[in-house]
């Protein structure tokens, strides 16, 4: 099957046609050609993104890494003034069905008759559009915990869309309707069966999974996870099932929703699980007994990879992760200004997630931070948290740590530090949003989000932006935290200046931050 890459497959104008790869045509301006490798598309690999209304007989199929296509996805890091960096990124394509909102009947025939395969869909030979990764991940006691996420999420994630049979939000609806193909075939409606059948499969298979995690959480951590329910599982609580009074509890999609829920729990108890059974360097007598005292650990999971987890000795630090997942209904880029898409975001700590409108120029975050003062954090941790202690800044913490939930921090599992994610999901109309904004808190502690988006929009390209969103949090930073900056191109992007003020409403703002922090008496 396939697996995450970090490129891209995608169309270029025949170089005979257009041998200058400045051509501005389409929606894949300044693609880098130099970078760009021949790719033939492998039986149900993903369709090429393809800018609509171009005839493919005039586009060559290649693959681009992302790293590469500055003009469309950028990244930046420092390590501030620490020792070292304990950030860590990601971005490629993820290996999972289509969840994107399926586009009109209408709209699909238009554009199947102006181009052949915009139209693809689950049901055709080429599979689903390809799905879009990208993620930040701030460690904190070390770099072994966000390193494991930039290396295995994704594979949690493409292996659970398997294990639940996750269905394409693409597919045709049932025999008889007006978008279905086989109409006419006999054998349509044995096929809707084996469909059905393959669904109600995924989904007994995921509630096994489910009630398994649960059950390996209550066993191996207890305490805050006894009584542990993540709002995507469909496994119910055992009292529901057995009480005849109760009308049974209605049964859930899966969606990738729970997908990603189920991926970010099992990540987390793989990582603390195969920590719990490596010595402890700094206590010798603690190395001896398991994670509580009074049970007995269950063996980890391998990861996806088959590597082993972390180093050899425990770690008992953690990360914090924010990913997003572009989804789109048809080949059409993401980036495309006439282009639909959807995106979930999943966030667990204080990283953050924005989006740029390009109506307003105005922020629309994806993400709040889990810190203890949040009122839901605070109403959740107060039952197994007998006290939330105040540091010399004024900011709460809960067992030192200045996030209630995280990958890894073993110590503070039991009293609910959890790796549930809280999730967002955003259709992007087309041109409706300018680009996307991935950054840790060694960004959004020291920067307002305007701040970090009108720096963007400054800049010529993501690369560019991510590059100097970083440089100006670094230069006014007054504890030169890990800084790291992810800007994705979306469909506005031409016109990101154009809502507002552009980038005049922080502009004087950053000169007297930037003015403070170059004078030394200023800042004593």
């Amino acid at each position: 099957r396939r697996t995450f890459n970090s490129y891209f497959v995608t169309h270029l104008p025949s170089s005979s046609l257009h041998p200058d790869s400045r051509s501005t045509s389409g929606g894949h301006h300044k693609l880098p050609r130099s970078a760009s490798t021949p790719h033939t598309p492998a039986p149900g690999s993903s369709p090429a993104a393809a800018p609509p209304y171009t005839p493919s007989r005039d586009l060559t199929v290649v693959r681009i890494p992302l790293r590469s296509a500055k003009h469309h996805y950028g990244v930046a890091n420092s390590r501030g003034q620490r020792g070292y960096n304990e950030d860590a990124h990601q971005a490629g394509t993820l290996s999972i069905p289509a969840f994107a909102r399926r586009a009109p009947v209408s709209l699909v025939r238009s554009q199947m008759s102006k181009q052949a395969g915009e139209g693809t869909s689950a049901d055709s030979a080429f599979g689903d559009p390809q799905i879009f990764y990208f993620g930040v991940f701030d460690g904190h006691g070390g770099s072994e915990c966000s390193e494991f996420l930039r290396d295995e999420l994704h594979g949690y994630l493409e292996d659970t869309a398997a294990q639940f049979k996750l269905q394409s939000s693409l597919q045709k609806g049932p025999p008889g309707s007006p978008d279905d193909p086989k109409t006419d075939r006999k054998d349509a409606v044995a096929e809707t069966k084996t469909d059905v059948a393959a669904i109600e499969e995924g989904y007994a298979k995921a509630v096994q999974l489910e009630a398994e995690l649960l059950e390996d959480y209550k066993r191996t951590v207890g305490g805050y996870f006894r009584r542990f329910r993540p709002s995507y599982f469909s496994v119910v609580p055992q009292t529901s099932v057995e009480d005849p009074c109760v009308d049974a509890p209605e049964q859930k999609p899966i969606t990738v929703e729970s997908v990603l829920t189920y991926a970010f729990l099992r990540a987390d108890l793989d990582f603390i699980t195969a920590q719990a059974r490596k010595p402890d360097p700094d206590d010798a007598h603690a190395s001896d007994f398991p994670l509580n005292k009074d049970e007995i650990l269950g063996r980890p999971h391998l990861p996806p990879s088959g590597h082993g987890i972390g180093g050899p000795h425990r770690f008992k630090g953690g990360s914090t992760a924010s990913i997003a997942l572009i989804s789109t209904p048809t080949p059409a880029p993401f980036w495309h200004p006439a282009s639909h898409s959807t995106l979930v975001a999943a966030h667990v700590g204080d990283t953050r997630i924005l989006l740029a409108e390009t109506a307003t120029g105005q922020p629309y975050p994806l993400t709040v931070d889990h810190h203890p003062s949040a009122p839901a954090e605070s109403r959740r941790l107060r039952r197994f948290a007998e006290s939330l202690i105040t540091d010399s800044f004024g900011e709460e913490r809960i067992e030192g740590l200045a996030n209630s939930r995280a990958f890894g921090d073993m110590q503070s599992k039991r009293i609910g530090v959890s790796a549930e994610p809280d999730l967002t999901r955003v259709e992007l109309g087309p041109a409706q949003y300018a680009f996307l904004v991935l950054v840790s808190d060694g960004v959004s502690g020291t920067l307002s989000d305007q701040e970090i988006l009108d720096v963007i929009k400054e800049a010529r390209t993501p690369e560019e932006g991510a590059r100097h969103v970083v440089e100006y949090a670094t230069e006014v930073s007054a504890d030169g935290d890990n800084a790291t900056c992810l800007v994705v191109r979306l469909g506005g992007w031409e016109r990101r200046s154009e809502g507002g003020v552009g980038s005049l409403g922080t502009k004087e703002m950053r000169d007297a931050r930037r003015a403070e922090a170059l004078d030394p008496r200023r800042r004593g």
